[in-house]
């Protein structure tokens, strides 16, 4: 009995599955929105590093609730007061081109010569995505 159970319970789930697959429609948590990848990078002087600059975001796609951007790994001393919140709407590139819709400051505090690589995150509070950032700082730029 309990084995029968069992097998109907799989076959309606894979059922179900494949009528989502068919029909086009995506699951709630699958995401319908990219943070894209900019290549960004900034050139800093060691001994200065940059009190205040950003980088910028483009969440393209289609989202329903707020995404929020900001910055991880940031190397030692160095801060990020946070960026623009996304409300929810969509962004999709026309003629080749994305539009910017959010960006995040951040302060560099001075730093050891070398590449530093934080990370700019978007999230909708189910789906994080993140994209590398490059922070090179030389003895002068």
């Amino acid at each position: 009995m309990r084995t029968t159970y069992r097998a109907a319970r799989l076959a309606l789930g894979a059922t179900a599955g494949m009528a989502l697959a068919l029909s086009g429609i995506t699951p709630a948590s699958a995401a319908t929105w990219e943070l894209r990848d900019f290549q960004q990078r900034i050139c800093v002087t060691s001994s200065n590093g940059h009190p205040g600059t950003y980088f910028v975001a483009a969440v393209v796609g289609h989202w329903s609730t707020t995404v929020q951007i900001a910055l991880r790994d940031l190397p030692a001393g160095s801060t990020s007061a946070g960026g623009t919140p996304i409300p929810p709407g969509s962004n999709y590139p026309n003629n080749g081109s994305t539009t910017i819709n959010g960006f995040v400051q951040l302060s560099i505090a001075p730093l050891p010569v070398g590449m530093y690589t934080p990370r700019l995150t978007a999230s909708d509070g189910t789906e994080t995505q993140s994209v590398p950032v490059t922070i090179n700082v030389k003895e002068s730029c």
